[in-house]
């Protein structure tokens, strides 16, 4: 663009948000776009002055565990979330992974590698049958993945007969400490958090999820299968809730048929709290981890402050409503 069209160009139609001679604009948008973050920090510190506890190193490390696994869920509900879907069965899928762990390692004496094997499969191919409802059935994602939920929360019942199941020994080391001190969940948090930013940032898959999310009709258009990335994008949600099942059932000991239920709503508050938008298009890992963090940071600062459990879920209503207001401020913006 020559230097008279620059000119004769506002600064909004050239893409770039006017200077109106002050730092308010500039301080806003920063405050947006860094909104998780800012409030996670915030909120740290509130906790630090109302808890003398807070700060100690064991209870930051408490902090991490508790956000472990609905961190874990929630990395793979941001691809479903980026895609403009959603997905309320990775609660279930996470509790029916564990069991089917748990089931053919002790029950019919499979090696325990192969029942990781087996219990990731399951998780996988549980996301796949809801992609395919979504997909190719033209269902709604809510409602396909809210008979994904009744669907795989019935099949733990049935597999372990209403009971928990006792946890192979070495896959129970997930749920243990290394070195005494470092919690192993933390780690493969930090693990799946790395492998979904890497899937988000650095693949074809992940490109598609934002191009869908941003508009369907446009990803289809240009060239992108969307019925076969969105059988892949839901794949990956039920593996990854497959890990988050096990590294539960891990620190239990246990395989429990009601394990990780309601985790699915956690998840998807975290990735919105992370500065996901529910309309789709946008998302990344690293809000998605803030977003856990934030809620597990809430949860144990009221659990240190003996705050009732009742007002605690009325907390968490409010900071959700809260990250749901920041979005829609984010996006008028943006406008």
């Amino acid at each position: 663009m020559s230097a008279e069209l620059k000119k004769a160009v506002p600064a909004e139609a050239a893409g770039r948000a006017p200077d109106r001679g002050g730092p308010g604009p500039w301080f806003s948008r920063a405050v947006l776009r860094n909104g998780p973050l800012g409030g996670l920090i915030a909120l740290a510190a509130v906790m630090a002055v109302l808890s003398r506890d807070f700060l100690n190193g064991q209870n930051l490390l408490n902090v991490g565990v508790q956000a472990s696994v609905t961190a874990i869920l929630a990395f793979g509900v941001t691809f479903v979330i980026v895609s403009a879907g959603i997905d309320l069965s990775v609660g279930s899928v996470a509790g029916l992974s564990a069991i089917v762990v748990a089931w053919a390692a002790t029950d019919r004496g499979l090696p325990v590698w192969t029942a990781v094997l087996l219990g990731l499969a399951v998780g996988a191919a549980a996301g796949l049958a809801s992609g395919a409802l979504v997909a190719h059935g033209r269902l709604p994602a809510f409602i396909a993945t809210l008979a994904m939920l009744s669907v795989g929360r019935g099949l733990a019942l049935v597999l372990s007969g209403g009971s928990p199941i006792a946890f192979p020994a070495s896959v129970s080391a997930l749920g243990d400490t290394l070195g005494g001190w470092l919690p192993v969940p933390v780690l493969v948090m930090i693990a799946m958090g790395l492998i979904a930013a890497l899937i988000l940032a650095r693949t074809y898959t992940g490109r598609a999820m934002f191009a869908i999310g941003g508009n369907e009709e446009a990803a289809r258009l240009s060239g992108i299968d969307v019925k076969r990335r969105k059988l892949v994008i839901y794949a990956l949600s039920g593996l990854f809730a497959a890990v988050a099942g096990i590294v539960l059932a891990a620190r239990l000991t246990s395989a429990q048929p009601q394990a990780a239920m309601g985790y699915e709503l956690d998840a998807i508050a975290a990735v919105v709290i992370g500065g996901a938008s529910l309309s789709g298009g946008s998302g990344k890992a690293s809000g998605t981890l803030i977003g856990a963090l934030i809620l597990a940071v809430l949860r144990n600062g009221l659990n240190l402050l003996s705050v009732s459990a009742f007002w605690q879920q009325v907390a968490t209503g409010l900071v959700i409503a809260l990250a749901v207001l920041l979005d829609t401020l984010r996006r008028r913006s943006a406008r």
